[in-house]
């Protein structure tokens, strides 16, 4: 990896940290800012965070023709300029309509925000690299939202709306200084003379042909279903069955539940690089389906908080291990996950691949909470912890089939970039040669210390 490329990396790490310490700031306060500040019920704040979901869900297919075709530039742009124009109408809304077309505006600014930066990290990154710098965006993100989020609680008086309207033009604010920071970003040209002519090609092609692609590539088909049921064994219960779950039947306080959360936070931002060290250079297939037996066990000590009936300690305890489990589990998964999906990827069609898993990742928060906080409501939580638990099974399941059909550089490629450093060809059709430079080889051991 060269000097610039580190150098844009580093600017686009920065204004990802800056959007998620914006987003921190609302994300936790949009139902009660649409239901009581607003006063306008329960029923529109619900319709404020289902069409957050749904118009993500509806953009994202389109996303992944254009960051090819155009480059992630001008959709990070697009993101920025989107998102910063739906949290300004947040501020300022005091009607139905205006709140749901804000809540349409950053919807779709941070759905296409993620595959865009996604590919602009694939961008000035290897595969030796790569896991580093998806790690960092991870840490970063869950720090900036930790950190918006605890310093957005204490701003903010449900009395005074205009504390809420200062939350928003900072989100705001933080929409616009990204989109600044990426401005000032020179992303490597991939491909040399023949960027334009790949472009042009990628354009004739279409979107259907994009697609027709990457659903005839079996591994990333399998990898998009291993990612449906990661986030839904995970973060799509997290704010509805698991929460309903802990306060219903393990009977914890809300404030409890809240350093649960904390716990979770925690552990990802005090073990990310810690752990980043110890599975970076492991098979990738096989660090997931150990994430999938993390998760399992964390579940069970879910089922086990509600059943120990006398020892409230003992049922906290049990529930706060589920939540610091669960973070233990992401921190694995952060440097896997996503540059597993870069390097499947042919260089034409990074975006549709990353656009693609976005879709995925969407899919699966909008259903997760729906069946969660369904057999929440009609009290199945036996079954409910028991799907959970199969769930993070079939993710061990899942990952250890489709080691089986990755190449040895897509599954370790930290080993495989060292045999091909030491004079080996690499295997053909691993994309080894494109990926990894022969003049990026002897200087990447130092530049991985500086992602």
């Amino acid at each position: 990896m060269t000097t610039a490329m580190g150098a844009a990396l580093r600017r686009i790490q920065f204004g990802n940290a800056l959007a998620a310490f914006g987003n921190g700031f609302t994300a936790p306060f949009l139902f009660v800012y649409a239901s009581q500040v607003r006063g306008l019920g329960n029923g529109t704040a619900g319709a404020v965070l289902a069409v957050f979901a749904v118009v993500a869900l509806l953009v994202l297919p389109f996303t992944g023709r254009v960051l090819d075709v155009r480059g992630p530039l001008p959709v990070a742009y697009t993101g920025s300029a989107m998102g910063m124009v739906g949290a300004l109408g947040f501020g300022i809304s005091e009607s139905a309509p205006s709140v749901l077309v804000s809540s349409a505006l950053m919807g779709a600014g941070v759905a296409v925000l993620q595959p865009a930066l996604a590919t602009m990290i694939v961008s000035c990154s290897t595969r030796v690299t790569r896991s580093r710098a998806f790690a960092t965006q991870f840490f970063l993100n869950n720090l900036g939202l930790g950190v918006g989020g605890l310093l957005g609680g204490l701003m903010v008086d449900e009395h005074r709306p205009a504390t809420f309207t200062l939350l928003f033009v900072i989100e705001a604010a933080m929409f616009v200084v990204l989109g600044v920071v990426l401005a000032t970003v020179r992303l490597p040209q991939s491909g040399g003379a023949n960027a334009d002519g790949e472009r042009e090609a990628a354009a004739a092609r279409g979107a259907a042909g994009a697609w027709s692609v990457l659903l005839r590539d079996r591994s990333m088909v399998l990898l998009c279903v291993l990612g449906f049921v990661l986030f839904f064994a995970c973060y799509g219960q997290f704010e509805s069955g698991l929460s309903a779950y802990a306060v219903e039947v393990t009977r914890i306080s809300t404030s409890t539940l809240g350093v649960a959360l904390a716990a979770n936070t925690a552990v990802i931002v005090l073990t990310q690089y810690v752990v980043l060290r110890l599975v970076e250079k492991r098979r990738r297939s096989r660090v997931v389906a150990l994430v999938g037996g993390i998760w399992a066990v964390a579940w069970v000590a879910a089922g086990a908080s509600g059943l120990v009936h006398g020892a409230q300690a003992v049922a906290t305890g049990l529930l706060i291990t589920t939540y610091a489990l669960f973070g233990v589990g992401e921190t694995m998964l952060s440097p896997t996950v996503a540059p597993l999906v870069a390097d499947l990827a042919p260089r034409r069609l990074v975006g549709q691949y990353n656009s693609a898993f976005a879709l995925m990742k969407q899919l699966a928060l909008a259903v997760g909470p729906a069946v969660g906080g369904l057999m929440a409501a009609v009290g199945a939580y036996g079954a409910y912890i028991v799907m959970l638990v199969g769930c993070s099974l079939g993710v061990s399941l899942l990952a250890l089939w489709l080691g089986r059909r990755l190449t040895p550089v897509q599954d370790r490629p930290h080993r495989s970039v060292v045999v091909a450093g030491s004079g080996d060809a690499p295997a053909p059709g691993s994309g080894a040669d494109v990926d990894v430079p022969a003049e990026a080889l002897t200087g990447e051991r130092a530049a991985v210390a500086a992602v």
